[in-house]
């Protein structure tokens, strides 16, 4: 297991910060352009020297300022996977991604075994023998996700992998991600801008504004009660953690059942979270009936006016997760007249909910 820890100055572009991913996990780091996101990156990776800090992986030390150690980028042991995959193109995919393993001296059939591995890994041993060229802009994307992995980094560094790339190739190579990231306990730092990325990869999430950190927590936790300007602007959203238990339908640590349209292919017994707007959760004081929906109790923590609406919110979810949210008008707050302490009827319809894969500890 390869802990990652950094704190890092660079005075010129306002940067001042510190985090630490542990082995085996994923850390997202969000924020608006030009908050630091790819800086931070390319501390870890040894593209930028800051002014002071320290960057240490495991028990290596990367960078150490005052201690004049700076590693060269091909002495980390880093992977950096970029929005274009930067394939080389007179090579096949398998040659591409045995590139690593050659570098590190392993012999030519060794290095060819480790490729087709990961490109099994990541359901592409089928092209094998095709050059950039022939490749799809989704499998040319996670043939680099298998020469990132085939060098065995210590930890990845996946720098907006999936902007400008359609719904389906981005399911896809999100499925692969998903698969192989953590393996053999690497630590992954991810940049993305989309929440779903965060949802379905990440365990924890680290918001930067203007070089530093506003705010950094569990995914669920971030999302649903953030506590920075730009990580309400991108989330404000309910979370509901949990294992599916059929197409469609996933069961909540307090055994709950929440149906909805599920975003990919995905398998019972697989972890996953419930997602939907706060817009999209009607109160009541009795146990509503009618159409079909899913509908929990919650004890009212909050009332409070959002901007021209009244958010409710109810206490912590039983097994942990941030209280359920619920955007209703003034006129229906006036009528059901809710305070603290309160108990109450949340409904929301099935077609509202979508089902998202996320990691393991993201439910733990």
């Amino acid at each position: 297991m390869a802990d990652l820890q950094l704190a890092a100055k660079v005075a010129d572009r306002g940067l001042d910060l510190e985090f630490s991913v542990a082995g085996g996990e994923v850390l997202a780091i969000l924020g608006p352009n030009g908050a630091g996101k790819s800086s931070a990156a390319h501390i870890v990776a040894g593209l930028l020297r800051p002014d002071s800090g320290t960057v240490r992986v495991g028990g290596r030390t990367l960078t150490d300022i005052a201690a004049n150690i700076q590693l060269a980028p091909h002495q980390r042991r880093v992977g950096l996977l970029l929005q274009d995959p930067l394939l080389f193109p007179h090579l096949t995919a398998v040659e591409n991604v045995a590139f690593g393993p050659r570098a590190r001296g392993v012999g030519r059939r060794g290095s060819i075994d480790i490729a087709m591995r990961w490109l099994n890994d990541v359901g592409l041993s089928d092209v094998a023998q095709l050059r950039p060229a022939q490749l799809s802009g989704g499998q040319a994307q996670r043939v680099a996700i298998a020469r990132a992995l085939a060098a065995e980094p210590d930890v990845l560094l996946i720098d907006e992998p999936l902007a400008g790339v359609d719904i389906a190739v981005a399911t896809a190579i999100r499925g692969a991600l998903r698969r192989v990231a953590t393996a053999q306990g690497r630590s992954t730092v991810l940049i993305t801008h989309d929440l779903l990325d965060v949802i379905t990869l990440a365990d924890n999430v680290l918001v930067l504004e203007s070089g530093t950190v506003a705010e950094f927590g569990p995914v669920a936790d971030v999302l649903t009660s953030p506590r920075s300007q730009f990580g309400a602007r991108v989330a404000g959203v309910n979370l509901v953690r949990g294992i599916l238990v059929g197409r469609g339908v996933l069961r909540s640590p307090s055994g709950t059942l929440w149906h909805g349209t599920m975003s990919e292919d995905l398998e019972s017994g697989q972890p996953a979270v419930a997602v939907f707007l706060p817009t999209a959760v009607a109160v009541y004081r009795e146990l509503p009936h009618g159409s079909p929906r899913n509908i929990t109790q919650a004890i009212v923590a909050e009332v409070a006016d959002a901007g021209g609406i009244v958010r409710v919110r109810g206490g912590e979810q039983p097994g942990g997760g941030a209280g359920l949210a619920a955007d209703i008008t003034a006129a229906a707050a006036a009528d059901l007249r809710l305070a603290s302490g309160d108990e109450v009827w949340l409904s929301v319809k099935a077609t509202e909910v979508t089902l998202h894969p996320t990691s393991r500890s993201a439910v733990d």
